[in-house]
C-alpha cells in the first residue's frame, strides 16, 4: 500500500512538472542578432537590413560602403563592421558608427565616437595601415587601403 501511494505521488508530480514545462514554452521568435538589427533600423535613418548568413546580418546605409552586424563568434559576443567610401572618412561616417555602436554595445554614443575617431586617425606613416586598440571594453581594429578605410568593433565573450 505504501509503495502504491509513493508511486501515485511521483506520477502526479511528474505530470505537474510536465504541464508547467509545456505551458512555459514560448513561441519561436527571431534571435538576438535580428532584434539588434531591427533596433538599428528603427533608430538610424536610411539604414536597411539585407540578408542574414552565418550569424552575420548585412546592412546598408548611404554613408558607408559596407556595414554588417555579427553575433556570437568564436571570440566575441557582438561585432559591428563598417567600411567608408574614402581613405579619410567624413564626419557623417563617424556619426553613423557611433550611433550604431552605442545601440549594439549599449554604451554611450560619445564613447564610441571617441574610440572610432582615435582608431581611424591613428593609422598613418608611423603606425601603419592596421591599428588595433582597446577603448571602453571594446576591441577596435581599423584598416585602410589606398581607397578606403574600415573599422571592426567587437566585445569579447567574457565581458
Amino acid at each position: 500500500m505504501k509503495f502504491l501511494r509513493s508511486t501515485t505521488f511521483m506520477a502526479a508530480a511528474l505530470l505537474a512538472a510536465l504541464a508547467l514545462t509545456i505551458s512555459g514554452i514560448s513561441p519561436a521568435r527571431a534571435d538576438r542578432c535580428e532584434d539588434i538589427a531591427n533596433q538599428l533600423k528603427s533608430q538610424i535613418d536610411g539604414l536597411k537590413i539585407g540578408i542574414t548568413a552565418a550569424r552575420i546580418v548585412y546592412l546598408s546605409h548611404p554613408q558607408a560602403r559596407e556595414l554588417s552586424l555579427g553575433c556570437r563568434g568564436a571570440n566575441y559576443s557582438n561585432e559591428f563592421y563598417a567600411k567608408a567610401d574614402s581613405r579619410k572618412p567624413k564626419p557623417e561616417f563617424y556619426e553613423l558608427v557611433a550611433r550604431a555602436g552605442a545601440i549594439v554595445f549599449t554604451i554611450p554614443k560619445p564613447d564610441v565616437l571617441t574610440g572610432a575617431t582615435r582608431c581611424i586617425k591613428r593609422m598613418g606613416l608611423l603606425r601603419g595601415d592596421t591599428v588595433k586598440m582597446r577603448f571602453r571594453r571594446l576591441n577596435m581594429e581599423c584598416t585602410r587601403t589606398k581607397t578606403e578605410a574600415s573599422i571592426a568593433i567587437t566585445r569579447g565573450k567574457d565581458e
